[in-house]
């Protein structure tokens, strides 16, 4: 496993090679650039447009942009510098990329603990009314966008005479010291972006379980555990639900370029210090490098969200083997 590993690791370099052509290309194709509102200004003269021209590497050819961008990442770690405020891009994502991780394993970890005890109920009683109505409240969840979750949840929140909505903190409570106090106001702030971000989350992966659970329990090895005489339990857990989940592991590193564009509209709506309004902000304003690296950065997620999940499921099936 481990030569399949490092094999797959060297394979991703000419695939973010390739990425980053891409990616460079996507953005150059947009329409305008970041020099439009000096173009646009009539108190910045033309000369001014061409020093901010030269200073930012503009005036060069497409080609000798990128060549001066990758080498930096490939040299130096150098991403670039944000054309918005100066500062290097990598400052940037590092300031919000701890509650990114965080908001998502949470949510991840949150939706995995219910959906899969969801998806097992909802497939061994599929004529239930409980069943029944979990599949209903399922489909409207699907269906419901994440940012009208949110805007639900802090009109109730209001409603009720509640003020913790928006951010993860109360105004008092930024750049403070932590404290018991501290995390309490975090608490109550953190579970509207739990449920409008995590609700979709569980309403596909319990569809996901129930779909496996269903595919399983009617193979010839669980009806074979059952007529040896095994207790219903230990043919439900060891091999039902083992074999059922698999296809949910595959699926989990398929989450982690949702880091970053998962949930931009409900973190904009929600005001959450998360990458996903940053690559919003990003595009309005053409701030190439900082879009440039968080797409790649979404691409690197996948790649490694990939060969994890691959690893993991290696590791839980012993079926699975690495050639």
């Amino acid at each position: 496993m481990l030569s399949y590993a490092l094999r797959r690791i060297l394979g991703m370099i000419p695939t973010l090679l390739l990425i980053s052509v891409v990616c460079f290309t996507v953005i150059q194709l947009q329409p305008g650039s970041f020099l439009d509102q000096y173009l646009d200004d009539p108190r910045v003269t033309r000369e001014s447009v061409e020093t901010i021209t030269r200073q930012l590497g503009l005036d060069q050819p497409l080609w000798v942009q990128y060549l001066t961008w990758i080498k930096g990442i490939i040299l130096h770690g150098d991403f670039g510098y944000s054309f918005v405020n100066g500062r290097p891009v990598s400052s940037l994502i590092w300031e919000r990329l701890g509650w990114t991780v965080f908001l998502a394993v949470l949510t991840l970890i949150v939706s995995w603990v219910i959906a899969i005890p969801l998806g097992i109920y909802t497939a061994l009683n599929r004529y239930g009314f409980g069943a029944t109505i979990t599949n209903f409240l399922g489909y409207i969840s699907l269906a419901t966008p994440d940012f009208l979750v949110a805007l639900l949840l802090i009109a109730l929140v209001l409603n009720t005479g509640g003020t913790n909505v928006g951010g993860l903190f109360s105004p008092q409570y930024i750049g403070a010291p932590w404290s018991a106090a501290k995390v309490f106001d975090l608490l109550n702030h953190l579970w509207i972006p739990m449920i409008a971000i995590g609700l979709e989350g569980v309403a596909g992966l319990m569809r996901q379980m129930r779909a496996s659970m269903l595919d399983v329990i009617n193979q010839d090895y669980v009806r074979t555990a059952r007529a040896k005489g095994l207790a219903g339990q230990a043919v439900l857990w060891r091999h039902a639900v083992r074999n059922a989940v698999n296809p949910l592991i595959s699926l989990a590193g398929l989450s982690l370029p949702t880091l970053i564009s998962g949930t931009i509209i409900a973190s904009i709506v929600l005001n959450l210090p998360t990458i996903g309004p940053f690559l919003y902000d990003s595009l309005l304003n053409k701030d190439q490098y900082v879009a440039m690296t968080l797409l790649l950065f979404s691409a690197l997620l996948l790649l490694i969200g990939t060969l994890l999940s691959d690893l993991a499921l290696a590791w839980a099936d012993p079926r699975v083997r690495f050639e």
